[in-house]
């Protein structure tokens, strides 16, 4: 197991409250030993004027899922994660439903982590790769 403090649902979905998480309707589906679930409805908050989603929605869920993950993997009273790199490859288009995004980390060291995102439509087919890398800052 990664987690330094094991979440739950609804301790991930609480921290989404008043955030553009929220607002755009990512919601955490899924806790394994090692990765987390979560999904974001395609509709009128996420997609772009042709009617697809849009990739900046597509990088928001990685963060959102990345982000929150990489948290849960340090001792939160000492330290904290931020994004420092994001890279996403958009590999088809998604049109409507949902898209559910699975993160696992690739590195968990003391200053940065590395996580790994996939985005799959209700197809399963998959949507977009993604990396995110992370900073563990100290808190003073």
């Amino acid at each position: 197991m990664i987690w330094h403090h094991e979440p739950t649902l609804a301790d991930l979905n609480s921290r989404s409250v008043n955030t553009m998480a929220e607002n755009m309707g990512i919601e955490f589906t899924e806790i394994g030993a090692d990765y987390l679930k979560a999904r974001m409805p395609v509709d009128t908050r996420t997609k772009q004027p042709l009617g697809i989603l849009n990739g900046g929605a597509s990088c928001a869920l990685v963060e959102t899922l990345a982000s929150t993950a990489a948290n849960y993997c340090v001792d939160q009273a000492l330290g904290y994660c931020v994004g420092l790199d994001l890279n996403a490859n958009h590999l088809r288009s998604a049109y409507n439903g949902y898209v559910t995004a699975l993160t696992k980390p690739i590195h968990l060291g003391r200053s940065t982590q590395v996580w790994s995102v996939d985005i799959f439509g209700e197809d399963g087919k998959q949507i977009c790769v993604a990396r995110m890398t992370m900073a563990v800052l100290q808190r003073k």
